[in-house]
């Protein structure tokens, strides 16, 4: 008699278990396994996780740390949303002195100014030569300028001098402590789009100059410098204090263009995790292409993969071997995390369009519109 009852007590509380849907055992497709292991990817690191009820639904090599191009941004961005409010913007003046023919150029480096006409005008970037022209547009003869300058990223400075060749000269400078009697006058003023902006823009064309400012930007704001051991310490301490498990990482950028650069995939899916949940890295998220509609993903899911157009907002990447992508996937009422970084893939454009494809493929297998409820 007890033992039936045993029996009975058993079979309910596994009628239960079964029918409780966190405890429902989460899994790929046969066809999303296959893709994950081709040979075109050459054994990728691969992680795919459920949010909802914490379940790690797929993981292959995921704790391998690889170099993953330009998915490196959203730790990037991460760092720089750690280190500045979302609204941050970037100064940058000219200032006359009390010689006519010396000025001072301050700035905040802002990673928005460009010397490029052309980038300013595709893109809405500010023109730092802009600045100069404030100060020239009354002279007949510009000969003799001196540029006192401090706040500003050697390249812009690089790429000033260049263009207005030996007529200016251009002086670095300490930021010059206040002083009650000096009177400068600004003449002109440049002002940024808001960080939350910049980095918007940046995720969405995967821009590196941009992504590269930015993060040595928010190593300094964290208390380091701007070289890479500076960065590696930024990232790693944003990381932890996200509880993201940084084990492997090692980056010689911001950017993701370093063949050296290491992350794992589990340490970037873990950080999309922190980045959805979190209202300070919103934009990061509002900043993620999608999948056959905007930036970098316009023209991917459109022949290939296509039963994933429009649900997935994803980070791509590539450099010589490695195509990478890493985002969130919508999956029905849930919302996947997943990483993807195949970093032995055959250095040629054919075969890392074959990787492409085949990481389209496989989110295409998991992608899955939620369901109008019906009315009536």
């Amino acid at each position: 008699m007890l033992r039936g009852k045993l029996l009975v007590v058993i079979s309910v509380l596994g009628l239960l278990l079964s029918t409780t849907p966190n405890a429902q055992a989460l899994s790929v497709p046969s066809s999303f396994k296959k893709l994950a292991t081709s040979s075109t990817l050459a054994k990728p690191g691969i992680i795919v996780f459920d949010p909802t009820t914490q379940t790690e639904i797929y993981s292959e090599f995921a704790d391998v740390p690889r170099a993953p191009a330009s998915v490196l941004k959203l730790i990037s961005a991460t760092t720089a949303l750690t280190a500045f409010d979302p609204e941050k913007v970037f100064y940058t003046t000219i200032n006359s002195t009390d010689d006519p023919d010396v000025f001072i150029m301050q700035g905040e480096r802002d990673p928005w100014l460009t010397t490029s006409s052309r980038d300013a005008k595709k893109f809405n970037r500010a023109l730092s030569t802009k600045l100069i022209n404030e100060v020239i547009k009354d002279r007949a003869d510009y000969t003799g300028l001196t540029i006192k300058f401090y706040g500003m990223f050697d390249a812009d400075i690089k790429n000033l001098s260049t263009f207005y060749g030996k007529k200016i000269k251009f002086e670095r400078i300490a930021k010059p402590r206040a002083d009650p009697d000096a009177t400068p006058t600004e003449i002109a003023r440049i002002t940024s789009p808001t960080l939350r902006e910049i980095l918007e823009f940046t995720l969405l064309w995967s821009d590196n100059v941009l992504a590269d400012r930015i993060a040595r930007n928010a190593a300094v704001e964290l208390g380091y410098s701007r070289d890479d051991i500076s960065l590696n310490l930024a990232f790693k301490e944003t990381l932890s204090s996200l509880g993201v498990d940084s084990t492997g990482l090692k980056v010689f950028d911001g950017s993701g263009l370093s063949h050296g650069n290491r992350v794992s995939a589990r340490t970037i899916a873990e950080l999309l995790l922190k980045i959805r949940t979190q209202p300070q890295y919103q934009a990061i998220y509002d900043g993620l292409p999608t999948a056959g509609k905007t930036g970098t993903l316009k023209k991917r899911f459109q022949k290939t993969g296509s039963a994933a157009k429009g649900l997935v907002k994803a980070k791509t990447g590539w450099i010589n071997t490695s195509v990478t992508l890493a985002g969130y996937v919508e999956a029905g009422e849930s919302e996947y995390v997943f990483a993807v970084i195949a970093n032995r893939v055959t250095p040629t454009e054919k075969m890392r369009d074959l990787a492409r494809k085949t990481i389209d493929k496989m989110l295409a297998t998991i992608a899955k519109p939620l369901e109008t409820a019906a009315v009536g």
